[in-house]
């Protein structure tokens, strides 16, 4: 079955240049829903294993926590974060829709593009540009010790995030050739450090030392809970682009298995690398700084050179893509080309502020602050009002059943601001993140059902949707009045 804009040709509708990716907020074609779980596997190990997860890691350690207390916090906040992911990726297998227009039924129209696209537009720049941070100030210590000399930051943080946003450009495609191409590349060079770290003769840094330290440790919840909350606040921020990287998979079962074993597998590699580095340091150094200062091997610095180039440039293009589509989502005239282009330039200019490292606890809690509570209202929303089903006509359609309220679900909004303002009075003990996603989705799933018997505009838009997703999308384009939204009429 074609989709409802098959025959609008984004390359004319939005001037793009042959040879990139042209769907933008459209949904895919059947046809082209041919990737396998294991390129979603790549893509979000490659996500996962990055500089700015790995001092993170080093972070918590810092922090006090000891070797396992941080890996098995690390691990539980990937595992809670990606269970609400998946769920919301089905949108993208099932539809063939990118993640921002999916949210389209929860919030509305108009709700969908003020709401939650223009959070993970800043997000997703303020991801860009931590990456890229913590990236340069690896490359520039190996440099350090391979030459001598300490580059300035500002000219090595630039061109890292204009390489780095080269390939987000591309498109789809580009990004999931280059996590076929860093995939086993990290993973064997993950195995070097680990070993170069494990063998290094200062005894502090042998694995007895480093994994057999925190014995006698207490694991402190505040801690925990501190870092726990981060982490999911983190990760939760990408919930409302989990259909972007597999909407173009063949089936739920390889986004599934893609997706959740990638979580596990990045994540535990990750929290190691990070915490062994720290924990042998005295808890005060990133891993990179570590590997690069033990050391004096020009080959060895040069596999660490090479990591950390991989690391950031595959995640930094997935954070860049995705921002495209949500700019796309708010402003459709732009094309993703173009909207890409715009959120690169604002992403490198942030990239010469070298404090973004030291603020990433900070950030995380105000995004937790926003996220967890609309992830909370979708997951609701999207499982039980709508089951799972939806018309994708109708996410074009002004007036139509998810038009809501001139464009907006107020009661969405309304629980996602309640939500806001119990994150903020909530303690870290209580972990934020993961009691907000679950109160303010109790909360809506209760409200939506009382108010549905009074409001016929809820019970439009959780109507039963009896065909099969495959046959929701109808053969002929609708008329262009139709396919606006609010923002763009």
């Amino acid at each position: 079955m074609s989709n409802p804009q098959d025959n609008d040709v984004p390359a004319l509708r939005y001037r793009q240049p042959k040879g990139v990716e042209q769907y933008g907020i459209e949904a895919i074609p059947d046809d082209k829903k041919t990737v396998r779980w294991w390129d979603v596997s790549f893509m979000i190990i490659n996500f996962l294993i990055n500089p700015g997860m790995i001092l993170v890691a080093g972070g918590a350690v810092a922090a006090g926590l000891s070797f396992w207390a941080a890996v098995a916090t690390v691990l539980a906040g990937i595992i809670i974060a990606f269970g609400a992911y998946s769920i919301m990726a089905t949108v993208g297998v099932d539809y063939g829709l990118p993640g921002q227009v999916g949210t389209r039924i929860t919030f509305g129209l108009r709700g969908a593009q003020w709401i939650p696209s223009a959070l993970h537009v800043i997000s997703s720049v303020y991801w860009f540009a931590f990456q890229t941070v913590a990236g340069a100030l690896g490359i520039i210590a190996v440099l350090r010790a391979l030459t001598g000399h300490t580059l300035n930051f500002a000219l090595v943080s630039v061109i890292f995030a204009i390489v780095q946003a080269a390939v987000a450009l591309v498109g789809y495609d580009s990004v999931k050739v280059l996590a076929r191409i860093a995939f086993p590349t990290k993973i064997i060079l993950t195995v070097v450090f680990i070993t170069v770290l494990m063998t290094h003769n200062d005894p502090n840094y042998a694995p007895g030392a480093v994994l057999g330290l925190d014995l006698h440790i207490p694991w402190q919840w505040s801690v925990i809970a501190l870092w726990l909350n981060s982490v999911v606040s983190a990760w939760l921020s990408m919930i409302t682009n989990a259909s972007d990287f597999c909407r173009y998979s063949r089936s739920r079962g390889d986004m599934w298995m893609g997706t959740m074993a990638a979580a596990v597998l990045g994540a535990l590699i990750t929290a190691f690398v990070g915490c062994y580095a720290a924990v042998a340091s005295g808890g005060n150094d990133n891993a990179f700084d570590v590997i690069a200062r033990i050391t004096d091997n020009p080959l060895l610095l040069g596999l660490v050179l090479l990591y950390i180039v991989l690391d950031n440039w595959t995640i930094n293009v997935l954070n860049l893509y995705t921002a495209g589509l949500a700019l796309v989502n708010m402003v459709r005239r732009l094309g993703r080309f173009w909207a890409t282009v715009g959120l690169s330039l604002i992403g490198i200019a942030l990239s010469l502020l070298p404090e973004l490292v030291n603020g990433f606890t900070g950030f995380m809690t105000v995004m937790g602050n926003l996220f967890a509570p609309v992830a909370g209202v979708l997951i609701a929303d999207y499982l039980f009002c709508k089951r799972r089903r939806i018309e994708v006509a109708e996410l074009f359609a002004k007036k139509g059943r998810y038009w809501y309220w001139s464009g907006f679900n107020w009661l969405a909004v309304g629980w996602t601001i309640a939500g806001f303002l119990l994150y903020s009075v909530l303690p870290d003990a209580a972990v934020p993140s993961v009691t907000c996603l679950v109160t303010v989705g109790a909360g809506y799933l209760l409200t939506a059902s009382l108010l549905a018997k009074r409001s016929p505009r809820l019970r439009t838009a959780n109507a039963p949707v009896t065909t099969r997703h495959d046959l929701d999308r109808p053969t002929a384009a609708p008329a262009s009045s139709e396919i606006r939204t609010g923002a763009e009429s």
